[in-house]
């Protein structure tokens, strides 16, 4: 069945007739100010672009880690190979390596992994915390070794300990408690190469094609790598990050504990045995960190099932997607910054392999209320609190379970969820007929 116009003007598009048509958008229409802002924008629509490679091409292996993965062409550090880089990405740590004290997982790969090394997975991370008289957002102190020390100034609550004097609970103080799932990171160095304006420029003309209603927030992050620098954020559910370096170093201490030269002191020196930074240069200059950001700026984006995007089905789907509105914040394509771009405070600049390259996240990477927030805020300002980042549905056809908390077993259900911003489009999907809503599944089925 062939979608009908939400305006009832333009034939073979789906009309929502529960809509005042005064305050009504067609498709046609937000795709012709799309082209405008993108025409008054270089960073969005340039010629020469061509399109990002795809594919699951790291597969995760025990012997000879990386011998079988190809990069997108990434040009490697002298000595490096990609190779190396996704060793040290798998690399499976202990107490020896700095390990701990409090950690949630034992390799970047352990929580980033599949269908390959760099992708989502199943596990999630728990985070907690209060407000305070004010309403403000207040990090926990969560007090360990039978109260004896505490561990503060971060939301995360760690599930695992190298002893159990330094276990961490949710002390009762924390009213906000909330899960959150390990992100893929498959394609991430396209992201980390997209200009900060092409980012603005998607958040300044979505109330104009949403009627006011939708709104996304960029917000402006601390570059660790470039003390005093920020950059507008697109990695982690908060976009607490723009770095993949500031990304990954932080996570080496807060997800497995290990200290480094952007993190430098654990949270807790209570079963601790190592001195800090634990993640020292190798014989390349090159300390894990360092492999770990090439090794994810190296993998190519999430391909489709081409086979299936291309069925009768997918391509009615998709034409619902846009006719429901959903594109508007999982936008379809961005084209990366120009090679040779200096980006992250002066600290990186975009290489061949990412620079000027289509991409297709479904994303636009930009916190949204759709009333599914966690409440927790890891940077100003507080409105953070109950926003999201728009999750990237590239790779969907891989996971098992949707949305920031994996509570969603069916994508009906994740689309249920949506409100706030997304009100409108989830009322329009609950319109579809059964043969529609099929359709709209079976395009998504293909990403």
């Amino acid at each position: 069945m062939a979608p009908s116009c939400l305006c009832g003007m333009c034939p073979g598009q789906t009309h929502f007739p529960e809509e005042d048509t005064m305050t009504r958008t067609c498709p046609s229409a937000r795709v012709l100010l799309l082209a405008v802002i993108a025409g008054a924008c270089p960073v969005l629509a340039q010629p020469s672009a061509t399109e990002a490679p795809a594919g699951f091409d790291t597969p995760t292996l025990v012997a000879h880690p990386g011998s079988q993965s190809t990069s997108n062409g990434i040009a490697e550090p002298a000595g490096d190979t990609y190779a190396l880089d996704q060793q040290a990405y798998e690399q499976v740590h202990d107490v020896s390596s700095g390990l701990g004290p409090v950690y949630n997982g034992r390799a970047c790969a352990e929580c980033h992994q599949n269908p390959v090394s760099g992708g989502a997975s199943q596990f999630t991370e728990l985070r907690a915390g209060h407000r305070d008289a004010s309403g403000t957002f207040v990090n926990p102190t969560v007090p360990i070794d039978d109260g004896a020390a505490t561990i503060s100034g971060r939301s995360i609550i760690d599930d695992r300990a190298l002893v159990p004097e330094a276990q961490e609970h949710v002390p009762a103080t924390e009213t906000i408690r909330a899960f959150r799932a390990a992100l893929n990171t498959l394609g991430d160095g396209f992201v980390e190469a997209i200009d900060d304006q092409t980012l603005l420029a998607i958040a300044a003309q979505q109330p104009g094609v949403s009627q006011g209603r939708i709104h996304g927030e960029a917000i402006a992050v601390p570059v660790l790598e470039s003390p005093g620098q920020t950059r507008v954020g697109r990695f982690g559910w908060k976009d607490q990050h723009g770095s993949l370096l500031s990304f990954v170093g932080d996570a080496y201490l807060n997800e497995m504990g290990v200290t480094n030269r952007l993190r430098p002191k654990d949270v807790t020196i209570i079963g601790k045995t190592t001195p800090d930074p634990e993640d020292l240069p190798d014989a390349l200059g090159l300390a894990d960190i360092d492999h770990f950001a090439e090794f994810v700026r190296g993998t190519k984006v999430p391909p489709r099932d081409a086979a299936l995007a291309e069925s009768p089905d997918a391509v009615a789907g998709q034409a619902l997607f846009e006719a429901l509105g959903c594109d508007t914040c999982h936008v379809e394509s961005i084209t990366t910054a120009p090679a040779g771009t200096v980006i992250n405070g002066g600290a990186f600049t975009v290489p061949d392999a990412l620079g000027n390259k289509i991409i297709h996240p479904f994303s636009d990477f930009l916190l949204h209320d759709i009333r599914t927030g966690d409440g927790i805020v890891q940077n100003p300002p507080q409105d953070t609190a109950d926003k999201l980042r728009t999750a990237p549905l590239w790779g969907l056809r891989v996971r098992p379970r949707f949305m920031h908390d994996l509570q969603s077993l069916t994508l009906e259900d994740a689309i249920a969820r949506h409100r706030g911003e997304a009100d409108r489009a989830a009322r329009r999907f609950r319109a579809l007929s059964p043969a529609e809503k099929q359709q709209l599944f079976t395009f998504l089925d293909s990403l």
